[in-house]
């Protein structure tokens, strides 16, 4: 049995909601529990028998880090991994469409479709499982998860067959309440996926010869869910594996920080030699904690739970760090206290300072929780309080508090800030 994958990895136009963070990399690139968003992407398909390529689809233009990430990830799981560019946005479904003839090299069996922004344990062997024993002819298994009712509207909804998990209705974000089934944004499919693709296709050609040509639309763009998920329910084509592992979506800072703490939980059981460990010399560990090789950290600093140090960072004397990612080069200089906070790269916080978070997070105590997206700004137009993001190169100084604040690159700080947006 042959399997590809592909990851739709989007591009530049998108992820203003994860600023200032993706102003300095491609958000599928930034680093959660120590690794590259996607990274966990491949490292699930990687351990799927059978699976011989990963394809990232995607209209960023090549650059450094992609090259370097598709590179290293080759070596580390010895599977080939392909960047194809679209020549522009073409949604979730029309760079498939576009690069089918790659995607079809070699006549895979089925392939798996995966998003960039989503993170989770993914259950590709169990879908596959699933999929394989449905009946001939079947197009596509999406993997469910369970939202509450509030939530549910967020996503894409799906009404299914109790008996068959058939897919009977679904609704991308609808306004009123559908179901608590969502859709994940991960789905195995047939190679007979393209027969619809190919449909929506020539619709919509046909539509563009008839409109206007400067206001018609791409004709290779296609929405998996809108225009080949909804009409495709009841078909008997479409199907649903639901899984109660752990999920979420990154769209926002907040959510990065979510991810780090389920991924650093995953650890645990599938890389124990991850996470940090108390001893002699070394800083004091709470819960899970992620320390790259390369940082510098004071014996008497303490991390955790839920924190993530990164490549090359320096924490001084007394430094206390909670559920937060503290990104390359940082350097955390004695007694600073962070909390629920990103902290960029190449940044520098003085001597105790204290940067602080407020977390939307309405179960923390319980271990895969689901979080609940929120604007950055509430209805008055208010920062929401949240996270607290430090961009890249700033300079904190000493002895000044910032809380529930989101601080742009290159900046030299001079006091304290709450509930602001230094731009």
């Amino acid at each position: 049995m042959l399997l590809k994958a592909i990851i739709l990895i989007g591009g530049p136009m998108k992820g203003t909601r994860f600023r200032p963070l993706s102003l300095e990399t491609p958000k599928p690139l930034f680093p959660v529990a120590g690794f590259p968003i996607i990274h966990h992407h491949v490292e699930a398909c990687a351990k799927v028998k059978g699976l011989k390529e990963v394809i990232l689809i995607g209209f960023y233009q090549p650059n450094d880090s992609l090259n370097r990430f598709i590179t290293q990830a080759q070596l580390q799981f010895k599977i080939q991994i392909r960047y194809l560019q679209e020549y522009t946005a073409l949604g979730t479904a029309g760079g498939i469409y576009h690069f089918r003839d790659q995607i079809l090299a070699g006549t895979p069996d089925y392939f798996f479709i995966m998003n960039a922004d989503v993170c989770g344990d993914f259950p590709l062997e169990d879908m596959l499982e699933f999929h394989r024993v449905k009946p001939t002819g079947t197009f596509c298994t999406i993997l469910g998860t369970e939202a509450t009712r509030q939530q549910s509207l967020m996503y894409g909804c799906i009404v299914e067959s109790k008996e068959t998990h058939e897919i009977m209705h679904y609704v991308e974000k609808p306004e009123t309440f559908i179901s608590t089934i969502i859709n994940c944004g991960i789905y195995l499919c047939s190679p007979t996926i393209f027969e619809p693709l190919e449909v929506e296709f020539k619709k919509n050609l046909e539509q563009n010869y008839n409109s206007d040509y400067l206001t018609a639309p791409c004709s290779e763009m296609i929405r998996m869910e809108q225009d080949i998920f909804v009409p495709l329910a009841s078909s008997g084509k479409l199907y649903v594996y639901q899984t109660s592992k752990f999920w979420s979506q990154i769209k926002s800072a907040g959510a990065a920080i979510y991810a780090n703490r389920h991924y650093l939980h995953l650890y645990k059981k599938s890389h124990p030699e991850r996470l940090a460990k108390n001893g002699p010399g070394k800083p004091q560990v709470i819960g899970d904690v992620y320390i790259h090789p390369s940082a510098q950290v004071d014996e008497t600093a303490v991390l955790g739970p839920n924190v993530t140090i990164s490549k090359n960072c320096v924490l001084g004397e007394g430094v206390r760090v909670r559920e937060s990612v503290i990104l390359e080069g940082a350097v955390l200089q004695d007694h600073c206290c962070i909390l629920d906070s990103i902290i960029g790269w190449n940044t520098q916080i003085g001597n105790w300072t204290r940067i602080e978070g407020t977390p939307n997070d309405p179960n923390p105590n319980k271990p895969f929780a689901k979080l609940e997206a929120i604007p950055t700004f509430t209805n008055d137009g208010k920062l929401n309080p949240s996270i607290t993001v430090i961009g890249s190169d700033v300079q904190v100084p000493s002895e000044v508090i910032i809380l529930n604040s989101i601080v742009l690159p290159n900046k030299e700080l001079s006091g304290c800030y709450k509930n602001q947006i230094i731009l």
